[in-house]
């Protein structure tokens, strides 16, 4: 689960290298690479998540629950991390108004995934 959850904010943090230069300022308008991270995060979120889902057989809602939130608290985690040790040139306000929110969409999707697969399968 933790893995899993360090994979969800590896692959979107290496995915945007292209689209930021050394000096931390993006390549492409703003509000596009802000799409382009959510459009990432999410796929990857929910490839993780059908992975995950395919080795529980059963309380898959409060499996949903527990992923969604550990994976929340790994991503905010180190994203925190990062604005701490200045990778991230923004206070933690704007951290959580820019970027941390958006990651609220992971247990949305995996409650969400939960939810579907106890109702179908009464699990």
């Amino acid at each position: 689960m933790l893995s899993y959850g360090i994979i969800l904010w590896i692959v979107p943090f290496f995915a945007s290298f292209p689209f930021v230069d050394s000096q931390g300022n993006y390549t492409v308008p703003e509000t596009f690479f802000k799409s382009i991270m959510v459009v990432v995060g999410s796929a990857v979120g929910v490839v993780l998540a059908v992975a995950y889902f395919g080795s529980i057989r059963r309380d898959f809602f409060g499996v949903g629950v527990v992923i969604g939130f550990v994976w929340l608290a790994v991503n905010l985690g180190l994203d925190l991390v990062m604005v701490y040790a200045g990778f991230f040139k923004m206070s933690y306000a704007q951290y959580f108004t820019d970027i941390g929110l958006r990651y609220l969409s992971i247990p949305i999707y995996t409650v969400g995934m939960g939810y579907v697969l106890r109702r179908k399968t009464g699990g």
